[in-house]
């Protein structure tokens, strides 16, 4: 059981399935009086076979075949999220009434915000499972749709853990960055100096295509430490081809997702003669190197960067985005006593403290929004 000597301290929950939708990541974290914060367990939960396919189908522009289909899903993902936070919970020993709430981030179908392609004028973002589902089920108080306010308000609604990296990451003799590694890669830039602005922005895929392509053409879910990749070239001109996309050049902020990055968009710069293994080692290099031109473009001064997310798990990945940036120090969270699998996670479990305290879970200066906003619907636990 957890020391809970401060009378301060208080248990929170998050969790997060994200852009690959390979699992919900659900994170315990104390926080304690002085605002420290303390991941206390984690748990990797996997997603019914069926159901994970059908939101990667949608993630990715598929047709949404009726509202009761879309409503069912909703209700489909907050049944498997509660699950995730009970499952948590019995790993860890704890029971609901330690928890003050639970952060849930939900399961993307899409991400319009600000500057899109899809219709600049009415800027939106949706993320489903049912919140009032996990409360009821859990009897725990869940706070959920964290993005739409910021949207509202002028915002990308994302990234929304630049936060935390700040409060967690930053240093006052270096110049750092944390890089996410999830299925879309982000950056946030954490300045030395206490006075700098902390940005951060998403850099485009990360391993949403690795993983369809993989997929595709070996039926695996994911390029296990790279191995597919490795065994391929890098194609120049393909590559050259997938950096001619406009947005990579757009200046911050700015956030994408699967509606932008999916294999389609691949096909559509495909020949037809090459080889799979050479896609993928070519994809694989189209992460790394978006990255790092990213970085440089924002933050020349960088020292260290600080990767979490499933690409950390991807050694390939991380030799070429280390090649790319020789002068910076590139490692991951776990150097710094972070678990980089459950940083978004633990996250989510922030951004619930915050709405509870009606602080604000945004960064300006990262999403683009008017100004700080408390982020978040509270769904009260069952009496």
């Amino acid at each position: 059981m957890p020391d809970d000597s401060s009378t301060d301290a208080r248990f929170f929950i998050g969790l997060i399935s994200g852009t690959s939708a390979d699992g919900i990541d659900a994170a315990l974290v104390r926080f304690d009086g002085d605002d420290r914060c303390e991941l206390v367990h984690g748990h990797a939960h996997a997603w019914p076979q069926a159901l994970r396919a059908r939101l990667v189908e949608i993630g990715q522009g598929a047709r949404i075949d009726s509202l009761d289909e879309i409503a069912t899903l909703d209700v489909q993902v907050g049944e498997v999220f509660a699950d995730a936070a009970q499952a948590l919970l019995a790993k860890a020993g704890m029971t609901a009434d330690a928890i003050a709430a639970i952060g849930s981030h939900g399961q993307t179908v899409r991400h319009r915000p600000a500057g899109a392609a899809y219709d600049g004028r009415h800027p939106f973002t949706w993320q489903i499972g049912d919140a009032h589902v996990i409360a009821e089920r859990t009897g725990i108080a869940t706070v959920a749709d964290f993005r739409r306010r910021d949207v509202a308000a002028g915002g990308h609604g994302a990234p929304l853990l630049p936060a935390l990296h700040n409060a967690l990451l930053r240093a006052p003799d270096e110049d750092r960055a944390a890089l996410n590694l999830g299925g879309i890669a982000n950056l946030t830039l954490l300045p030395a100096d206490p006075g700098g602005a902390v940005r951060g922005f998403d850099t485009g895929p990360a391993n949403c295509l690795l993983d369809a392509w993989c997929l595709r053409h070996t039926g695996r879910g994911y390029d296990a430490d790279g191995a597919f990749a490795a065994s391929g070239r890098c194609d120049d001109a393909l590559l050259a081809r997938l950096l001619d996309e406009p947005w990579f050049t757009a200046a911050p902020p700015k956030s994408t997702g699967r509606e932008q990055f999916h294999l389609d968009w691949v096909a559509e710069r495909l020949r037809g003669d090459e080889r799979a293994e050479d896609v993928q080692a070519t994809l694989l290099e189209l992460s790394a190197h978006t990255i790092a031109d990213a970085l440089r473009a924002t933050q020349p001064s960088t020292r260290r960067l600080l990767a979490c997310g499933g690409g950390v798990h991807n050694p390939l990945l991380l030799a070429r985005i280390a090649a790319h940036l020789p002068q910076v120090r590139l490692e991951s969270t776990a150097v710094h006593g972070i678990d980089p699998d459950l940083v978004e996670a633990m996250g989510f479990a922030w951004l619930a403290r915050q709405a509870l305290a009606g602080g604000a879970g945004n960064l300006p200066s990262v999403s683009g929004a008017r100004g700080p906003r408390v982020l978040g619907v509270i769904h009260p636990a069952a009496d």
